[in-house]
């Protein structure tokens, strides 16, 4: 089933829950549209504000100016291209967002992918790995449970992993960035930075040119360039800092980084395509339905008329029996009925099927009750 809702260019869009995937993307429409099984889907509308939950997979296209607010996903989901607040309770399986503007999340049960956000992001709870690049506002991650890759952050960070975090950073003058982690770090600067460094973990290992190396420590301060920027990185186990672009392509041959290849490319498409399949089963068996009740209708309706006609035919005004005539008129003198024939015993369906066309109003009440009546075996 494909709906459309006419919202406007920044609707507020709330989400109670969606029990199954979701595929999200914003468009420059000022259009909702909606597509999924039509008996799963609740909608309701008031101005600018449309609430929505659905209990299997779902696609939407929303205006990409519109704010959302998720209450709980039960499945996998992608959100590309929403530029208004994004907030989200709770998600089951995996997320993947691109392409945003401000995002608020507080659960997420397993992995989680962003890639481009205009403004800030926070999250409380990650429960898997976390990949997250070019994000332009603040990161704040209260807990993630095992690995963080992070590129191109352009605002300050403050993140806690329980394992390993590799860190592609270019500080900002005055910019604050925190990283805690239970495992190993790897720190990845330019030549060119400008960054105060206060490390402590097992091993601190500083791969920089004119700074003499001293693996034995595991408290150390440093300064880069004019030191403007504020870095503190405490590892439960190793860290890392390097110049090297190519370090965290083979980060497993200093710590215990292997495993950190968080391609992610083609896991919206493929939610995307995994629902929209879902959609087109649904809308499939829908069909499938509705013709069947048409059969069972049109059938129902023969069998009415057929059973009509025999009635008709055997008990008109006057009825043959023999050598003589029944009289049915006025003042006639009455006979004993006789029995009419055993009445057919009506199907649940063909009951349903009456019914069905009575609520699409292709037949009238009336009309119904004469069918009815008709499949029980009255005239």
């Amino acid at each position: 089933m494909s709906k459309i809702i006419s919202a406007g260019k920044s609707p507020t869009i709330r989400i109670d829950t969606i029990d199954g995937d979701l595929s999200l993307v914003g468009w420059d429409a000022e259009d909702i549209l909606i597509k999924g099984d039509e008996d799963r889907l609740t909608v309701k509308q008031n101005d600018d504000e449309v609430l929505l939950s659905c209990t299997d997979d779902i696609s939407l296209r929303i205006p990409k100016d519109a704010s959302l607010f998720i209450q709980r996903i039960a499945g996998d989901a992608s959100i590309r291209g929403v530029m208004g607040n994004i907030q989200i309770k709770q998600t089951d399986h995996d997320l993947s967002i691109r392409d945003a503007g401000f995002v608020t999340i507080d659960t997420i049960s397993a992995d989680f992918s962003l890639r481009g956000a205009k403004g800030n992001l926070s999250v409380k709870t990650v429960g898997g790995d976390a990949s997250l690049r070019d994000v332009d506002g603040t990161i704040t991650l209260d807990s993630v449970a095992d690995d963080l890759a992070l590129r191109g952050p352009r605002g300050n960070i403050k993140v806690n992993v329980g394992e390993d975090v590799v860190v592609y950073l270019e500080p900002k003058a005055d910019g604050v960035y925190s990283v805690l982690a239970g495992d190993d770090i790897l720190l990845v600067l330019p030549s060119n930075a400008n960054a105060t460094l206060d490390l402590h973990g097992d091993k601190i290992d500083i791969d920089w040119p004119g700074i003499q190396k001293d693996e034995d420590v595991i408290e150390r301060g440093i300064t880069l360039g004019d030191g403007s920027a504020r870095i503190t990185l405490n590892a439960g186990g190793d860290i890392r800092v390097t110049n090297d672009v190519e370090a965290g392509n083979s980060a497993e041959d200093f710590g215990n980084f292997a495993g950190m290849n968080f391609d992610w490319s083609g896991f919206g498409e493929r939610i995307s395509r995994q629902v929209e399949r879902g959609a087109g089963q649904a809308a499939r068996r829908a069909e499938e339905a509705a013709r069947r009740a048409d059969r069972l209708a049109n059938d129902a309706a023969r069998r009415a008329e057929r059973h009509a006609e025999r009635q008709s035919r055997r008990w008109k005004g006057n009825v043959k029996a023999g050598r003589g005539n029944w009289d049915f008129g006025p003042g006639a003198e009455r006979f004993p009925t006789p029995p009419g024939a055993p009445s057919e015993p009506v199907a649940e369906e063909e009951r349903m099927a009456v019914l069905k066309m009575l609520a699409e109003k292709k037949i009238t009440a009336e009309q119904a009750e004469q069918l009815l009546a008709a499949l029980e075996g009255g005239q």
